[in-house]
């Protein structure tokens, strides 16, 4: 290599330098402590489905699987009709057309990359959750701008967001946030032009009370400007290994999406496409998924509880939002020694410090022996 070509390699700075560890990667010790446990782990850590995906929902992926040419970036009309009708049947969510609708491969990509596809440049705000899912920051992060850690208008203060990410059902905490304050976020995000984006990925999975879409009437009376709401099929349907979601909400944002990731050829491939159809268009293994969730999360709030936890929130979602009252490395490691792996509580940001996150995401058999291992 010559002098020249290595003074201009030095001269690329890693994108990866400006981002935080990648939380995972932290808790390799913990990790090695439960794998240790005579009767082997239970990893309640990461939010992956375990359960078999659907029949329907395989049939569809084989019988797409014979297209060979490119597939649209905007989708197929089926895929975002079937969108709009699981949207309307299962959250009463109106006044979407086709217009509204924009496949993603996988909902983590879309969360990442969507403050630099719809135009945060650095140095802007961009407000996201209090405690919250990591990759929040690091879409904002990637596109140079400042973050915000805020829940209501009042803790935003004098900020001036381009940005503001929702999240209701909350990961990890469960939290689910009434009509009055996701509409008091929306009015507020509306009256100085900023984006609102709510990430619904676990609407389908609310077990006290209920969760409204950001895009309900009664949250944005029927108007959808300013507003996307991102849904995943991962949870719901036990496609996590598909890469299937979808964007849905304002027509012009979607529009500029679009046009962006033509661009950039990020394509949902048709047979996923195909699978997304028969996963929006079933209703009844969805609802088998949420039962065996139910079951399982009875099971363990019951035990953790029993073990002298206090569960906050919770209301919704995929996860158990537990503390002791101290660090939650504490607490992780005090699970772990008993072969239970979950996640701690900082992964989510400073105020998550006194917290675990455990998921339903194990099978019968393992959250069996998890919550025999609580009582002992």
């Amino acid at each position: 290599m010559t002098a020249a070509r290595r003074s201009t390699t030095r001269r690329l700075k890693p994108v990866s330098a400006g981002l935080p560890d990648f939380p995972w990667d932290t808790i390799a010790d913990a990790k090695a402590a439960a794998l240790a446990h005579p009767d082997g782990i239970v990893d309640l850590s990461v939010g992956t489905p375990v359960d078999p995906v659907d029949p329907v929902i395989r049939e569809a992926l084989a019988a797409s699987s014979e297209f060979p040419g490119y597939p649209a970036t905007v989708g197929t009309l089926d895929l975002r009709e079937a969108a709009i009708g699981a949207l309307a049947r299962r959250f009463d969510i109106t006044g979407l057309d086709q217009a509204s609708i924009l496949p993603v491969v996988g909902t983590k990509e879309i969360i990442a990359g969507l403050p630099a596809q719809i135009g945060v440049r650095r140095g802007d705000l961009v407000v996201i959750p209090e405690v919250a899912y990591p990759t929040y920051e690091v879409g904002a992060l990637l596109a140079g701008a400042d973050v915000l850690r805020a829940d209501t208008v009042p803790a935003i203060g004098d900020g001036d967001p381009v940005l503001v990410y929702l999240n209701s059902p909350s990961n990890p905490t469960g939290r689910v946030q009434s009509v009055a304050q996701l509409k008091e976020i929306v009015d507020w995000a509306r009256a100085r032009g900023a984006v609102v984006v709510s990430d619904e990925c676990y609407l389908g999975l609310t077990w006290e009370g209920q969760a409204y879409s950001v895009l309900h009437p009664e949250v944005c009376g029927g108007d959808h400007t300013g507003l996307i709401a991102v849904h995943s099929l991962s949870k719901v349907s036990n496609l996590a290994s598909y890469r299937a979601g979808f964007l849905a909400g304002d027509r012009d944002l979607i529009a500029e999406l679009l046009a962006v990731r033509k661009h950039a050829g990020m394509i949902v491939p048709f047979p996923i496409q195909g699978a997304t159809v028969a996963a929006l268009n079933d209703d009844v293994h969805v609802d088998a998924q949420r039962e065996r969730y139910r079951v399982r999360r009875d099971k363990l709030r019951t035990a953790l509880l029993d073990a002298g936890f206090t569960i906050d929130h919770s209301e919704a979602g995929l996860y158990l939002w537990a503390t002791r009252g101290e660090d939650s490395r504490v607490t992780q490691r005090w699970l772990a020694d008993r072969g239970i792996l979950v996640a701690p509580g900082d992964f989510y940001g400073p105020a998550g410090a006194q917290h675990v996150r455990v998921a339903l995401t194990g099978t019968d058999e393992r959250i069996d022996a998890a919550v025999e291992r609580l009582g002992s």
